[in-house]
């Protein structure tokens, strides 16, 4: 597979650590030109951020929309959810991805071709473990607009994918969310995964993979789920 993406320039949201970061160097191990945007580069749920950005950057072949998160919340009965705590949730990870998507569209269709990655969440298919309601909605959300996308969008050469990942290890929010669990909580977890181990960004990494190959370019407006087989339970 070194060297498949040659020539082909991508964009990973959310590089800072974990998935995002292992999406990037797995697309530059195949020889392509990646770009990764944290929030200390481009604030992605600000529209004249996100064009300055890809302005910058130029046209885009592979669009990976990993950025969100949920933002340092923590679940709460639905009558203590601020305003706030709810938009600020939904623009981490749908707004963002709107955006980003919007912003590398017209290179895509004007090359006829294009790779879009939404990196969803097991939260968006059942219901979230950390019991943040936005996250779900949101996450949820990213679906049906990769379904969306991939009906426009498939007339132009452009395949528009999903993946739901389950419980992965991979940033500090994560850690937070495992160490709360306590030996109990963590064996129920992992006893509830059929392949018996917690995922690793590289997991999710060779599924992003798979997507924006060449040959998986009738394979558009799925969702996949990266989950060792929790889905199944």
């Amino acid at each position: 597979m070194t060297g498949s993406l040659a020539g082909r320039t991508a964009v990973v949201t959310g590089t800072a650590h974990g998935i995002g970061a292992a999406i990037a160097q797995a697309l530059g191990d195949q020889g392509a030109t990646v770009h990764g945007v944290d929030k200390d580069v481009a604030d992605l749920t600000r529209p004249d951020a996100v064009r300055e950005f890809f302005g910058a950057v130029g046209a885009v072949d592979i669009l990976v929309n990993n950025a969100g998160g949920v933002c340092g919340q923590v679940g709460r009965p639905l009558e203590e959810v601020t305003d706030q705590d709810w938009q600020q949730v939904v623009d981490a990870n749908l707004t963002s991805t709107f955006l980003c998507t919007r912003a590398a569209v017209p290179a895509m269709k004007e090359r006829r071709w294009g790779r879009i990655v939404t990196i969803s969440s097991g939260a968006g298919r059942t219901v979230s473990l950390t019991g943040i309601q936005a996250y779900a909605s949101a996450k949820a959300a990213q679906i049906g607009f990769t379904r969306q996308m991939a009906h426009e969008l498939g007339p132009f050469g452009i395949t528009v994918n999903c993946i739901a990942p389950g419980f992965i290890l991979s940033n500090p929010a994560t850690e937070r969310q495992w160490g709360s669990y306590g030996e109990a909580g963590q064996k129920a977890l992992v006893q509830g995964i059929a392949m018996r181990r917690l995922g690793t960004p590289a997991d999710i990494a060779n599924a992003v993979q798979f997507f924006v190959a060449e040959r998986s370019s009738w394979v558009t407006g799925q969702t996949i789920s990266v989950d060792g087989g929790h889905a199944l339970l």
